[in-house]
């Protein structure tokens, strides 16, 4: 995914399936100098993870 689209996923109104390593997600933060994305997972909100955005998949 590029910076772009993750952060338009992350200010959308409605919800976009994305996953990351074949885990639903949910893009909380974009750092757009690191190309960073701040997620946690649906099964486990309190865990959160700053990964690469390029390894976040929408799901369509």
């Amino acid at each position: 995914m590029n910076i772009g689209r993750a952060i338009e996923i992350m200010n959308a109104a409605d919800i976009v399936d994305v996953s990351y390593q074949g885990e639903k997600i949910i893009i909380q933060n974009v750092d757009e100098k690191t190309k960073k994305a701040r997620i946690y997972t649906k099964a486990n909100p309190d865990y959160e993870l700053d990964v690469d955005v390029y390894q976040l998949i929408e799901e369509i």
